[in-house]
């Protein structure tokens, strides 16, 4: 960040509220919410951030979006498999000295970028054989039968 902003960012907490509401409408175009100073002065912070460097990522808008929709169509809840970790999940696995992370995901799962349909198949990626995905990543152990550990 420049030194500019910090100093912007940092002088917020004392500036008056009306000070803070004139910025708002300066920043925003819109008219200040009834809420506290806090709110005021954090939104505030982000949006000159936000002015300098550029908003959220496409990927992360997506991710909201994604999310509002799950918000807003919840589905049936259905027994979840216990091999399966839920969405958000990291899963960390060392091969042959290079860590690998994958992240669960609602309807699969995403390895450097990319989207699987199973963890075999992200282990695959990684390994270039074929693997049982939850027993590559520590989910299930040798031999244990049903999913149980």
């Amino acid at each position: 960040m420049t030194s500019a902003l910090l100093t912007q960012i940092a002088g917020l907490p004392v500036l008056p509220t009306p000070r803070l509401r004139e910025m708002w409408r300066d920043l925003t175009g819109t008219e200040p919410p009834p809420y506290n100073r806090t709110f005021l002065v954090r939104r505030l912070a982000y949006r000159l951030q936000e002015l300098a460097f550029g908003g959220l990522s496409a990927k992360a808008e997506r991710r909201i979006d994604d999310l509002i929709y799950e918000l807003e169509n919840p589905k049936k809840a259905k027994p979840r498999d216990l091999d399966t970790p839920i969405p958000g999940t990291k899963l960390i696995r060392e091969w042959q000295g290079v860590m690998h992370e994958v992240t669960t995901e609602a309807d699969g799962y995403e390895y450097q970028g990319r989207r699987f349909k199973s963890l075999s198949a992200v282990a695959r990626a990684i390994t270039g054989t074929r693997w049982n995905g939850p027993l590559f990543f520590g989910l299930r152990r040798s031999g244990a039968l049903g999913g149980g550990k």
